[in-house]
């Protein structure tokens, strides 16, 4: 079991936008190994690849007990209107704050052996598949929130013990 350590607020591969992945080799193999063990350490929604240092379209999920993942996932569907809720990042350690999503959302993608995979829910897993994308993309949590909570967020990461400049 490889549980990779988590990148943390600052580090340039959490800002990049991941690449697609074109081709399954044994390096694409390791990556969804270790994001699946990664995700399974309780109290863990999702990982994406960025927060383990590798700038790939992957993530894993782990939503009240279904374990999985997904290569090169698109965001293709969002219902109802975004509402708070309370999120957290495991980039951003110790802190959560409330940020809009939407109550519903629809994810494609593929599987280790070019099988499509098609993932949808609500609550939790509606928060992870938009919240896991937006890494895949280059943008935190933190970006998505209301401005005064985005200030309030800032000045809480930079006093975070983990926070090094």
């Amino acid at each position: 079991m490889t549980v990779r350590p988590i990148r943390l607020f600052g580090d340039p591969v959490l800002r990049s936008p991941a690449d697609p992945i074109t081709t399954i080799d044994d390096r694409v193999r390791m990556l969804v190994a270790d994001l699946l063990d990664t995700v399974q350490v309780p109290g863990r929604a999702g990982v994406a690849a960025p927060q383990i240092g590798v700038g790939l379209q992957a993530f894993s999920y782990n939503i009240d007990g279904d374990v999985g993942y997904v290569l090169n996932p698109e965001l293709i569907e969002v219902r109802g209107d975004a509402e708070p809720v309370d999120e957290g990042c495991l980039s951003v350690p110790g802190l959560g704050f409330p940020r809009l999503r939407h109550p519903w959302a629809r994810v494609t993608g593929t599987d280790l052996d070019g099988r499509a995979v098609d993932l949808s829910g609500e609550g939790l897993m509606a928060q992870a598949l938009q919240h896991e994308t937006d890494h895949l993309r280059g943008r935190l949590y933190i970006e998505g929130l209301e401005p005064e909570v985005k200030r309030e967020a800032m000045r809480a990461v930079r006093s975070a013990e983990w926070f090094s400049l």
